[in-house]
């Protein structure tokens, strides 16, 4: 029998359901997996008894005909994602012991289709980081390594969930994208990711950190299993204003890599000056893999592309900076009381122990673009910019149905490289963050290793609510890249 924890969504669900093995004992090796990886800290919590049980009544399931979609099926829950009776913490000491009573909707839509819960992932605090080294519990590690033998990054902010993917400690995870934080970390370490429309997921009972642009997407091996996934995470949710009233699509079922009549736009404004040759030629092979499977390619302009990053760290920190203000030690979480403190030194005390650096500079930062005398030069002026970009995408889907771009302007790098540097952390972002502010879905796949034997991804966005035709896409990419390479298993 194949190793079980090489199996991909859809080899465990299938294999499950003809009784090749049953539930029990696919759970059993993940949580074995699990626990013999510790070192690349990818869990936060472990629930080896929840998978267990789940597992448990996926087998009384089929011995009863009544499997449901992902029955049998044990992933990896990104620690943004409220659990009922299991501590999340947006991998922030603030957070530290609060155990939700409640279940957030994609949880809940999870465990409803029969999965089961391995544990809870670390991630960069309260979402913000490209490199998973401002998580409260230590950093992730990435199980990929080069000839340097460093530790490299995992990407982030879903580094957690990237690194148990890859290293076969879970065979899928939730994930949250802002900026690019599934897109990003699913190309660091060889696996595929889809950001949905945004208002596909519901955000309810998720950890905020950017409101307008925070959203719940699935992390897997293969799009087919990212396809999976998002079909149960994704529907209308009456408890977020935000969700999209919509039915969910049958992506599983209507799949295809046939791309005839199709035409794929290659914005010119992402090939800049000193782009990373080797991704500039994976560039390039995609070109060639989407025209043999049908596309034709054009060239379009997003002509406010060098725009997007700075507009995104005004409007996401000066949400961050509003959406964090509930953390004050009142209601829950970490409370620090200084002798003789009131109330304002409590605030004070309590959010000085409780967040990291990057989260301080992000509030920080918000505060001041939100402030009366630069609300309109910073936030206002960020805004106007971001409706600009939206009109780019609405432009270029005149000439084409998809695009086609890098994902990341490198591979992974070891971990300490950047954190000094903010502005070069930000940078990570640069290919991600334009579909993010006009809440598109996007979809990462991996395409090959470059000279050091690390993963490079390629990027297909599309329009909005078009997530079959990125999954198509991605999924033509994927058969032709035949990106099989894994890690070798050093931890």
């Amino acid at each position: 029998m194949t190793e079980l924890t090489n199996l991909t969504v859809a080899e465990i669900r299938d294999g499950v359901a003809a009784g090749t093995f049953s539930a029990r004992e696919v759970a059993s090796a993940f949580n074995a997996a699990v626990e013999a990886g510790r070192a690349l800290n990818a869990y936060i919590v472990e629930t080896p008894e929840l998978a267990l049980a789940a597992a448990d009544a996926a087998d009384a399931a089929r011995a009863s005909g009544d499997l449901k979609p992902l029955s049998g099926v044990p992933i990896g829950m990104k620690d943004l994602f409220c659990t009922a009776g299991v501590q999340t913490t947006a991998a922030s000491h603030i957070l530290e012991g609060f155990t939700p009573p409640y279940e957030s909707t994609v949880s809940g839509k999870l465990w409803a289709a029969g999965a089961g819960m391995l544990g809870k992932l670390n991630l960069d605090q309260f979402a913000m980081g490209s490199s998973n080294e401002t998580s409260a519990f230590g950093k992730v590690i990435s199980p990929w390594r080069d000839a340097s033998g460093k530790d490299l990054a995992p990407g982030g902010s879903s580094g957690g969930s990237s690194s148990a993917i890859s290293a076969r400690l879970c065979p899928a995870a939730t994930g949250t994208d802002t900026g690019g934080s599934i897109r990003q970390p699913a190309a660091f370490t060889g696996i595929s990711g889809i950001k949905p429309t945004y208002g596909r997921c519901s955000r309810w009972g998720i950890v905020a950190f950017a409101s307008s642009l925070d959203q719940a997407g699935a992390m897997a091996r293969t799009v087919k299993d990212n396809a999976i996934l998002l079909e149960t995470m994704a529907g209308f949710d009456a408890k977020d204003s935000t969700s999209l009233d919509l039915p969910v699509p049958q992506w599983e079922a209507n799949l295809s890599s046939d791309l005839r009549g199709k035409k794929i736009g290659i914005p010119k404004e992402y090939r800049p000056d000193g782009l990373n040759a080797e991704i500039a030629a994976l560039w390039d092979q995609g070109i060639a893999w989407l025209k043999d499977a049908g596309a034709e390619v054009v060239e379009v302009s997003l002509p406010h592309t060098q725009y997007a990053l700075p507009t995104y760290y005004i409007i996401a920190p000066a949400e961050a900076s509003s959406n964090l203000a509930r953390y004050d030690g009142v209601r829950y979480g970490q409370r620090v009381l200084p002798d003789g403190a009131g109330l304002q030194d409590m605030y004070a005390a309590t959010r000085a122990a409780g967040f990291g650096d990057e989260v301080k500079r992000r509030i920080m930062i918000g505060t001041y673009v939100l402030s009366a005398g630069y609300y309109d030069a910073y936030y206002t002026q960020a805004c106007k910019v971001r409706t600009l970009i939206s009109r780019d995408f609405e432009a270029a889907w005149e000439t084409c149905d998809l695009l086609l771009t890098p994902t990341a302007p490198s591979a992974a790098f070891p971990l300490g490289e950047k954190q000094e540097d903010p502005l070069a952390m930000y940078l990570n972002d640069v290919f991600t963050v334009p579909a993010s502010l006009a809440g598109l879905p996007a979809m990462a796949v991996p395409g090959a290793l470059n000279s050091a034997g690390l993963p490079l991804g390629l990027q297909i966005i599309g329009k909005a609510l078009d997530e079959q035709g990125v999954l198509n896409a991605a999924l033509a990419l994927e058969e032709r890249a035949g990106f099989t390479a894994r890690p070798e298993k050093w931890w």
